[in-house]
């Protein structure tokens, strides 16, 4: 439930930021599998993706955290 919950908001705020999945795996280093595995709710990311992710999409960690 964490996990999907992680996922959908990963996705929504990619997307409001105009990211593509494509663009915005390659700025954080990561495969466009394993950024799909986490807004899919199958993968829990890691802190330090967290926090790559909070600071490309130019919000902050507690932004990004599900409610």
């Amino acid at each position: 439930m964490e996990r999907e919950k992680w996922g959908r908001r990963i996705r929504a705020f990619r997307k409001l930021k105009g990211f593509t999945q494509e663009s915005f795996a390659r700025e954080l280093g990561v495969s466009v599998s394993m950024l799909g595995e986490i807004e899919r709710g199958n993968r829990l990311p890691t802190f330090a993706l967290i926090e790559k992710m909070s600071s490309l999409l130019g919000i902050s960690i507690d932004e990004l955290r599900p409610i």
